[in-house]
């Protein structure tokens, strides 16, 4: 089974008054770290939202077979500047099960 999670964020003054050289550092340091250490065991892909939507900024999408490994990474983050500075905000986590009714459905289980 694939757990996605799309994490919603809003970049916050302390992050938008870096320059773009220091913000690729951070990111690279902080983020790049938490992605190392899960070994393969979850992938990320990141989306700008500031042109498109309000309040958020930023989805992070975290795929895995392993919702503990999500937790793990989302922990790394919490220890790190990225969010305890902070220079995002956690504005939602929407927690996903890639076709979850399929997997339901091939279970046999009776409908109400």
């Amino acid at each position: 089974m694939n757990y996605t999670f799309f994490v919603m964020l809003r970049a916050l003054p302390a992050w938008l008054q870096l320059s773009r050289e220091a913000r690729k550092s951070l990111a690279d340091e902080h983020m790049g770290a938490a992605l190392a250490r899960s070994e393969g065991l979850l992938t990320m892909r990141y989306f700008d939202a500031e042109a498109f939507s309000s309040p958020c900024s930023e989805v992070v999408m975290v795929e895995t077979r392993d919702p503990r490994h999500h937790y793990f990474f989302m922990e790394q983050l919490r220890d790190s500047p990225l969010f305890s500075v902070p220079y995002f905000e956690v504005l939602n986590i929407v927690s996903t099960i890639e076709d979850g009714y399929q997997t339901y459905e091939a279970q046999g289980l009776p409908s109400a």
